[in-house]
């Protein structure tokens, strides 16, 4: 967390310490508070990065009142107390203005997390915490992004959070990923009661098999369903799998496996937030996963990172990041002896270079690809890989294409694509067969464009996925000047009905 660059002097009133913080610690070291602090954040979906000088200038009375963030998890560690308890100043007070009631502070994911909406004033200089957000890493375009997803005109970035309707999907879920975070949960108290002085219960080989099986059965539940309505239920196996990281193990084997699991974890409800639109959440979310694969060294994990991170680049308008996320992703991964791997990898620095217009750099970044995909299979590839075969090469490669404006290059690709598609990944076949659409309407192939996109249609009552009712929108909008031409009325008219009963 970032604090104030002013010091307590300059502050008009006298610095009076904060007693009551203080006895709240009890006889925790203020690093160990700290990470208790981290832990509670986590728990309600928070992001705070609580260090030991942190809560020094809290207990010195550095900071008279903290940030909406701090403030929602301090309540939350210490419930039915109110700051005045915590022995801060009342927020009007230390800002020399009527505080906003609690019902208009800013939600956890608010964009007002930005330096300027909380910057100090006047005389409160120093008084009040700034709400400032840390990235592990940043290669940020310096050019700055853009609100439209590339290769597709007219079409920004406005998913909408669906939520699930479909009964037999919400009992598979509740049957599932609900039962696997119930499955952890008494250890997702494991921080708290280290933080309290009890016994903690340290995590086991059997903690460490249910962290993995919690992994693998949110990846089956996307590739059948798509990620909308599946997110929020997998952050509670997340929050459970970092408790049991702070918990500790009881070997290193175990610990191993831990951080292994909780990172695939972390990247995996990154991807349903990535899926599902909510951007900022998938991009906390890898960069989580990254840091945990620096913490044990663990190169796969870090390559798969660096993966997502680049997809989510791509998908989010900032191309030059993308590039350089997959190279970053390549240098890891080299030594691991995988090259279906390596060609997924070159797939993303491809993408990133379609994003820029560089068609040269995107073509050797797609036969790089396509050659590390000829070697084949090895023992070397990741489990999470899975999805990986030649329905998906030829996808995302109809990606880079679309994003090139190659619209019936990308055609051509995008239906060999949903051709290969294994049954089982429903969402990808959805997925593909949008791409389809897309490419056609705007290849100025109306008719064919109607027919993909009424396949769509018939899918979307077993997959919730943001990016494909999103990319189908687009489709609906070229489609519009064609609306008398065979079948396009019935297709637009049936796709507003489906977006009015979402």
């Amino acid at each position: 967390m970032a604090s104030s660059s002013v010091t307590s002097s300059q502050s008009p009133r006298p610095q009076r310490p904060n007693l009551a913080f203080r006895q709240l610690r009890g006889k925790r070291s203020p690093g160990e508070f700290a990470a208790a602090v981290r832990r509670a954040a986590r728990e309600i979906g928070e992001r705070v990065s609580c260090d030991a000088r942190y809560v020094g200038r809290v207990e010195a009375g550095e900071i008279r009142c903290p940030n909406y963030a701090y403030e929602r998890v301090f309540l939350h560690m210490f419930p039915g107390r109110t700051l005045t308890d915590l022995g801060f100043a009342p927020r009007a007070e230390v800002r020399g203005r009527r505080a906003r009631p609690a019902e208009e502070a800013p939600s956890s994911h608010d964009k007002s997390r930005s330096h300027s909406s909380h910057g100090t004033r006047g005389g409160t200089q120093g008084a009040y915490e700034r709400y400032d957000t840390q990235e592990t890493y940043d290669t940020q375009d310096p050019r700055g992004g853009t609100d439209r997803v590339p290769g597709r005109p007219g079409t920004r970035h406005t998913y909408q959070n669906h939520e699930e309707s479909d009964v037999q999907r919400r009992a598979f879920m509740t049957g599932g990923t609900a039962a696997v975070a119930a499955s952890l949960g008494p250890f997702a108290l494991a921080g708290t009661a280290s933080a309290s002085g009890r016994t903690v219960h340290r995590a086991g080989t059997g903690e460490a098999g249910a962290l993995e099986a919690a992994v693998r059965r949110i990846r089956l539940l996307d590739d059948r369903h798509g990620a909308d309505g599946l997110y929020r239920r997998a952050s509670a196996p997340l929050r459970a799998a970092y408790a049991l990281l702070d918990a500790g193990a009881t070997r290193q084997s175990t610990s191993d496996r831990l951080y292994a699991g909780a990172g695939e974890l972390a990247v995996s409800v990154g991807w349903l937030a990535h899926d599902s639109g909510r951007f900022d959440d998938a991009r906390s979310h890898y960069a989580e996963a990254l840091a945990t694969a620096r913490t044990s060294a663990d190169p796969g994990l870090e390559a798969h990172a660096f993966c997502n991170t680049a997809f989510l680049a791509r998908d989010a308008g900032r191309p030059r990041e993308a590039v350089r996320a997959a190279q970053a992703a390549q240098r890891v991964a080299r030594p691991l002896g995988s090259p279906r791997l390596m060609s997924l990898l070159a797939l993303r620095e491809a993408g990133g270079w379609a994003g820029l217009a560089d068609r040269t750099g995107c073509e050797q970044a797609l036969a790089r690809a396509q050659a590390l995909y000829a070697r084949g299979a090895r023992d070397a590839d990741p489990e999470w890989m899975s999805f990986y075969g030649e329905a998906e090469l030829e996808g995302l490669e109809a990606q880079c294409w679309s994003t090139l404006g190659d619209w019936p290059r990308a055609a051509r690709h995008a239906r060999r694509a949903a051709g290969l598609q294994n049954p089982h990944f429903t969402r990808n076949i959805a997925l593909y067969t949008a791409e389809l659409a897309d490419d056609l309407a705007r290849g100025g192939r109306p008719d064919e464009a109607t027919a993909a996109g009424t396949r769509v249609l018939d899918l979307l009552d077993e997959v919730q996925s943001s990016r494909v009712q999103q990319m189908l929108a687009g489709t609906a909008r070229v489609l519009l000047p064609h609306r008398r031409a065979s079948g396009v009325s019935a297709f637009l008219e049936r796709h507003a009905g489906a977006t009015r009963s979402a």
